[in-house]
């Protein structure tokens, strides 16, 4: 993402030239010219690409010129090859459709001290070639944020650990691997602390010790005896801003300020862990990154199965969306059951669908908004007809 806006110290390009191979003419030499009746020049000389020419044509003579070279004084038109007998000394021209053609004008990209790149943009491949074509060797950018990950849980082990998984003693710390996924496809450079067990000494210690521009921890924010993260952080004098959203799923959701670094606490389910993240981290990295539009913009979806919410919260549901056979609406399905711990159902989805809290029932047929959260959904297995 940019972080200046970026002008131009010159006109693009910094010449007329030409936009194809061929003869470089006057128009009033060539006007009229046909199979029947072609037009006979003396070749004056040639331009390369990269060459240059202080030749100012005169009445009656061309120029062999390269695509790309810079158009003589004087000459207003570049005559194909096609059209001509690529002569070399003189040329006859069968055509006149080129006439005032084939002249890119100096300018006709970009004026000297106009706007490039403007400031918030996000850096594609044209933009870098834009960006060398002005001599912009570099440029400042917004840093990417240093994301901080840590999960709490006795339970909790990293995949290297998983006999003890296979002994029935704990299971995988999912949300680790996740959530710094996430955040590196947000744009972040992910930072990971690992898990700690439920033991608020050692959890202090992990938050003392962080380093970055955002924090975000899962698990230990609900109301469970062993849920110490709000405790640990009240001590280190994060002020709460908020904690509980009426959403589902992903409610016991935490945020403040640990010493100037805003701290997020999403919950330990896999699926409201990620929910949570898509909803509250992933616009704020995309913030912190200079993005003027952090939210996923919801589309339009027609519903092919019925939908029944148990609670009047906002429902954030997992479901996969494709093009309709005909191209016209998106289609949604569920991927399975919505349960916050079914990590398969998240795995599956490319998106999420927004059912109002007031929304019972949502019959199938009906249109509900959806964020996509993959842009698979765009794309197709055969190519457009051209």
């Amino acid at each position: 993402m940019l972080a200046e806006d970026v002008l131009s110290p010159l006109a693009l390009p910094p010449w007329n030239n030409a936009s194809m191979d061929g003869y470089a003419v006057r128009a009033t030499d060539v006007r009229g010219a046909s199979t029947s009746a072609p037009r006979v020049l003396r070749v004056a000389g040639t331009i390369p690409a990269g060459g240059t020419s202080e030749h100012s044509l005169a009445p009656g003579e061309a120029l062999r010129i390269m695509t790309g070279a810079p158009v003589p004084k004087d000459a207003d038109s570049v005559i194909r090859v096609e059209d001509t007998d690529a002569g070399e000394t003189s040329v006859r021209v069968f055509n006149d459709r080129d006439v005032l053609r084939n002249v890119r004008p100096r300018g006709e990209d970009m004026g000297k001290n106009e706007l490039a790149v403007a400031r918030a943009t996000e850096l594609h491949p044209a933009h870098l070639g834009l960006l060398a074509s002005i001599g912009c060797a570099s440029v400042r950018v917004f840093r990417r944020p240093r994301v901080a990950v840590l999960a709490s849980g006795d339970e909790l082990v990293d995949v290297d650990r998983f006999d003890e998984v296979l002994a029935g003693a704990r299971i995988i710390s999912s949300n680790s691997y996740t959530l710094e996924a996430a955040s590196r496809q947000a744009g972040a450079e992910p930072l990971s602390l690992g898990t700690v067990g439920d033991d608020p000494v050692a959890l202090r210690k992990c938050l003392e010790d962080c380093d970055c521009d955002l924090l975000v921890t899962t698990g230990g924010v609900s109301v469970g005896a062993y849920d110490f993260t709000r405790s640990v952080l009240a001590e280190l004098g994060v002020a709460l801003r908020f904690w509980r959203v009426r959403i589902r799923p992903g409610g016991p959701v935490g945020f403040g300020m640990l010493r100037g670094v805003p701290w997020l606490g999403l919950p330990g389910n896999p699926v409201s862990s990620l929910v949570t993240f898509e909803l509250f981290a992933r616009p704020a990295i995309r913030k912190m990154m200079g993005h003027t539009r952090p939210f996923r913009r919801p589309v339009s979806v027609r519903l092919q199965e019925s939908v029944t919410i148990a609670a009047p919260l906002v429902h954030f549901l997992r479901a996969d969306v494709s093009q309709s056979p005909d191209g016209g609406a998106l289609l949604a399905r569920l991927t399975g059951p919505q349960g916050s711990g079914l990590l398969s159902s998240m795995a599956r989805a490319n998106a999420l669908l927004l059912i109002p809290a007031d929304r019972a029932r949502v019959e199938a047929g009906e249109l509900v908004d959806a964020l996509l959260l993959r842009d698979d959904v765009q794309h197709v297995a055969t190519p457009p007809a051209w």
